[in-house]
């Protein structure tokens, strides 16, 4: 049998796909240590999911491994999510964890051990084009259509080399599906809750967890109306992200929203949920996976978050980056959150969006 590594994060999709996995290929488990930092329940970032991968790897008598990433990790994701949100950017550190980390740290570890193809948990799947000569990243699919917790958005900055390594086993499977096969099997954490928000900010928390990271405090911001007007204080600017209601602090007496932020000046400007619309963005740090570097304008469908639904939109390169215009006014478009673009349930590439 050809060997597989299994990225096991100790959750109960990676598990699952152990089950689907481990009669086709010779499969080694793979844990990548992370951080330290859990939430209340434990079950997050802690040695509790260690523990919960070492188990079900037993279980199924293979060998399994755990890597301790923490150094990179920081170096790579936390330093770069921090310094985001320093600079005014919201970013989305899963989509550089997968690029750097699980696609690319552990692809390479595990040809270090003699082993050519790794496979994960995503819901998302890779098919071959004889026509493009190119492997696409597809949506996933269920129950006869387009899955809901499909993960292909943040998956676009995977290269050709890594597509053609990767197997991503639930790409056509349901999580109910999922957790009924786990279920059955009797895993150990079948009923365990979906992860939710950044692993690292198991709270949502994302100021408070860069002020503990830094070790720094922050002075209050100044709120202010679209016309510089100044209407209140709240916590610093990194506290707050483009389309932001809860949390502000503050009763207007009317609805507010964060319609943009200036960290360096620690301004925040409020206004009614219409001022969060435009049709125009642009984005550069560019990945295609479905065609090469454009040179022409094209059509396409883009969403500029991962629980968006996408919208029907023009594509224009200009000089290493694109001017995307929307045929309708999108919501809430925020610098260093990232724009994926979508022919069907083909991703054809992506970048990151620019203040």
């Amino acid at each position: 049998m050809e060997k597989l590594a299994l990225a096991m994060s100790g959750g109960v999709d990676s598990s699952a796909a152990l089950i689907m996995l481990k009669e086709k290929y010779d499969v080694t488990g793979i844990t990548l240590k992370l951080h330290d930092i859990c939430g209340e329940n434990g079950l997050r970032g802690s040695s509790m999911d260690i523990e919960d991968a070492k188990a079900i790897a037993a279980k199924y008598n293979i060998p399994h491994t755990v890597l301790d990433m923490r150094e990179l990790f920081c170096k790579e994701i936390l330093d770069g999510f921090v310094n985001g949100y320093l600079c005014g950017e919201t970013p989305n550190p899963c989509v550089n964890c997968n690029e750097k980390i699980k696609f690319g740290v552990l692809l390479n570890k595990a040809r270090e051990m003699g082993i050519r193809r790794i496979a994960t948990g995503h819901y998302a799947r890779v098919e071959y084009n004889e026509d493009k000569g190119r492997y696409l990243l597809k949506k996933a699919v269920a129950n006869g259509g387009i899955n809901p917790k499909d993960q292909s958005y943040v998956l676009y900055r995977l290269t050709q080399g890594q597509l053609s390594a990767v197997v991503f086993p639930l790409g056509e499977k349901s999580k109910e599906e999922i957790r009924e096969t786990a279920g059955a099997n009797n895993l150990v954490n079948s009923k365990k809750p979906d992860s939710q928000d950044i692993c690292f900010v198991p709270d949502g928390d994302y100021g408070a967890f860069i002020e503990g990271y830094t070790k720094k405090s922050y002075p209050p911001c100044i709120f202010a109306d679209k016309d510089g007007n100044i209407i209140g204080k709240g916590k610093n600017a990194l506290h707050y992200t483009v389309g932001q209601r809860r949390g502000i602090g503050m009763g207007f007496g009317r609805p507010m929203y964060v319609i943009s932020k200036d960290t360096a000046a620690n301004t925040v400007t409020l206004g009614e949920n219409e001022l969060l619309f435009t049709d125009t963005l642009y984005a550069d740090r560019l990945n295609w996976i479905a065609l090469d570097n454009p040179e022409k304008s094209f059509s396409c469908k883009a969403k500029t978050r991962y629980s968006q639904k996408e919208q029907p939109c023009t594509v224009y390169p200009e000089n290493g980056r694109v001017r995307v215009v929307f045929d309708e006014r999108t919501r809430a478009v925020t610098p260093g959150q990232h724009v994926v673009f979508y022919d069907g349930d083909t991703v054809l590439g992506g970048g990151v969006i620019l203040p």
